[in-house]
């Protein structure tokens, strides 16, 4: 599915349910924080599962900012958990030939689909950049 296509099934859906590791789509994609807006303004019921991490409480505020919502919207709406809780959702991760080439795709962490996500240049390097700094901090060498 392209993001088009995302957009399309997003703007006719009348409940979202979110699980996301930074809210990354809603409040810095601007195709997507627009249909946010939108959205909210045709009263489409969102509701956000999300770590409770520095980088999601800030971004938190700024969807507070953006689309104008109060605390009682976040109460209602964001369930905030401990990282670890969110990790059911998350995707098999693989990163290729990091220091080289450089591939990363991501498929469902269980085999129930032959899908692939395949992550652009730029998006594969921060993967890797990432991977390399937590095997850095945790191993305290280079992997």
């Amino acid at each position: 599915m392209t993001f088009k296509q995302l957009i399309r099934l997003e703007n006719k859906a009348r409940e979202i349910w979110v699980i996301s590791p930074t809210l990354h789509y809603d409040v810095e994609h601007k195709e997507f924080s627009e249909l946010v807006s939108v959205n909210l303004g045709e009263s489409t019921k969102y509701k956000y599962i999300v770590p409770a991490t520095p980088l999601v409480e800030k971004n938190i505020k700024l969807f507070k900012k953006r689309f104008n919502v109060g605390e009682s919207y976040i109460t209602d709406n964001f369930l905030l958990l401990p990282p670890s809780e969110v990790n059911p959702f998350l995707m098999e991760i693989a990163i290729y030939d990091a220091s080289t080439n450089c591939v990363a795709c991501a498929a469902p962490a269980a085999d129930d689909s032959d899908e692939v996500i395949v992550f652009k240049k730029e998006t594969a390097q921060k993967l890797a950049k990432d991977f390399t700094a937590l095997w850095k901090k945790y191993k305290r060498s280079r992997p």
